[in-house]
C-alpha cells in the first residue's frame, strides 16, 4: 500500500441511499466549505472508482469520485459557475 499523498483533494461527502440502496452525494465539505449538491447530472463505474458529475446551487461544476476499496472520496475535477471564473482543473495523475 502506497503512502503517497492522495492526487487529488479529499473530501468528507454525505450521502443518500436510494431506493436500490445506491448511494448518492448529496453534500460534501471542501476548503471549509460545506456545499449542498443540487443536481446530480451523471453518474459512472470505473473499475476501481465510481464518479458522480454534480452542480451546487452556485452553479459550480463538480466531479467526484469514491474508490470502491477504500471508500475515500476525492474532488477530481472543479469549474466554477457563471461569474466569469476562469475553469481550474484539479491535479491529474
Amino acid at each position: 500500500m502506497s503512502r503517497e499523498a492522495p492526487a487529488y483533494p479529499v473530501v468528507d461527502v454525505e450521502c443518500h441511499a436510494g431506493y436500490r440502496g445506491e448511494e448518492t452525494p448529496r453534500r460534501f465539505g471542501l476548503a471549509g466549505a460545506k456545499i449542498e449538491i443540487a443536481e446530480v447530472i451523471d453518474r459512472w463505474l470505473a473499475p476501481d472508482h465510481r464518479y458522480f458529475k454534480v452542480r451546487d446551487a452556485d452553479g459550480n461544476l463538480y466531479i467526484l469520485r469514491t474508490d470502491v476499496v477504500s471508500e475515500r472520496w476525492e474532488v477530481t475535477f472543479l469549474r466554477r459557475g457563471e461569474n466569469g471564473a476562469e475553469p481550474s482543473s484539479l491535479p491529474t495523475h
